[in-house]
């Protein structure tokens, strides 16, 4: 039995939710009694967990999602790991989901001001760009200024996602003027970039070069601070397992869940 499983994004927001929704990796593992508070009798928890969450995650949730499951045999815990732009469109025109974590605030703004959440959101945890370069540095990049060189090929993210946000802001901060060859639709778009050697650098989370291993380096920049992701995560209003829901965010707060995003590289929320 799966212990978890991933929805394909959607292609396209309006005419993908239906691929979103009822998806074959979304299937209730085989045999369970689910109530509609989506625990069994004997307390333990079932059905599906829906959780919709920003590409940066897919890691560090997904091991969430094993433990969760590993603790709960006949839960089955489904993730749709996109941009969060893209994922709160979604929800706002109805796609079924338990949870939202967003890469920033404003994302999550677009589905609190609809009153779609069952709960003020938490912020659990943060994260800073970084510059990430091909195993080498074959483009010999030293630094944010970089990004101002026509001569490089560069990719960032699109700028209605959280990383494309940030990205604009240390532009701004480094006082430059940015001429990336491509903008991708979310964080892992731009990592794969630079791991399959298409662009000589990109902007992505300290995070995301931490996932990438060896295939790739990192190269902190001090302009970074001024663009600090703040990432909230709450229960939705309309979610079909408000028990489940409730467990994942509690182990996502946990200090257990706070170890396991501090090791994949992201830090601690700020007092």
């Amino acid at each position: 039995m799966r212990s978890w499983s991933l929805l394909v994004p959607c292609v396209a927001v309006v005419v993908g939710l239906t691929a979103c929704d009822g998806s074959p990796g979304s299937d209730t593992a085989s045999g369970a009694t689910s109530s509609s508070a989506g625990t069994s009798s004997a307390g333990e928890l079932t059905g599906t967990l829906t959780v919709f969450a920003a590409a940066s995650l897919t890691d560090v949730f997904g091991e969430l999602g094993h433990r969760l499951t590993a603790a709960n045999p006949h839960l089955d815990v489904t993730f749709n790991f996109a941009g969060s732009s893209a994922l709160a469109t979604q929800i706002t025109q109805g796609a079924p989901a338990d949870v939202f974590a967003s890469a920033n605030q404003t994302q999550m703004t677009v589905v609190t001001d609809e009153h779609l959440q069952a709960g003020d959101p938490q912020v659990f945890t943060e994260n800073v760009l970084e510059i990430a370069v091909p195993k080498g540095n074959p483009g010999k990049v030293t630094g944010i200024a970089d990004f101002a060189d026509p001569d490089l090929t560069l990719a960032v993210c699109a700028p209605d996602v959280p990383c494309g946000a940030a990205a604009e802001k240390v532009f701004a901060a480094a006082g430059i003027t940015a001429v990336p060859d491509t903008e991708e639709e979310d964080v892992r778009a731009a990592l794969t970039k630079v791991q399959l050697g298409e662009v000589d650098a990109a902007l992505v989370y300290a995070s995301d070069v931490r996932s990438a291993g060896s295939d790739v380096e990192g190269i902190p920049f001090s302009e970074a601070e001024d663009a600090i992701n703040e990432y909230p995560i709450c229960a939705l209003a309309d979610g079909k397992n408000p028990a489940a829901a409730k467990a994942f965010i509690d182990l996502v707060l946990s200090d257990e869940g706070q170890k396991d995003l501090e090791a994949a590289g992201f830090r601690a929320p700020s007092a």
